[in-house]
């Protein structure tokens, strides 16, 4: 399945704000994972090989360890949030459900 737009723009925005694509630092790493947690909890699905196609294809990624991280933390964050329970909404009996 070939990346959203939205997943990709937010791809871009990783690429923008790190500025050094051959060692990451925490910063950036929190950075990474916040992004890819941003792109799930707004309803958008990624797969992990699309996503390290696209930063060897990108152009300015070309540290094959660094590309592997970033990748590692996609599928990180991804599994984290597959497992994170899910948020039920509660409905009061009260409330009118029209069903008489």
């Amino acid at each position: 399945m070939p990346l959203a737009n939205q997943v990709i723009m937010m791809l871009n925005e990783i690429t923008s704000n790190i500025k050094n694509k051959q060692e990451l630092n925490s910063q950036d790493e929190i950075f990474i994972k916040d992004t890819f947690k941003r792109i799930l909890e707004s309803g958008q699905h990624y797969n992990v090989d699309e996503i390290e196609s696209w930063f060897e294809n990108e152009g300015s990624w070309t540290h094959r360890p660094t590309i592997i991280r970033v990748t590692n933390m996609s599928h990180y964050v991804q599994s984290r949030f597959e497992q994170a329970p899910k948020k039920l909404k509660m409905v009061s009996d009260n409330d009118s459900c029209g069903c008489d």
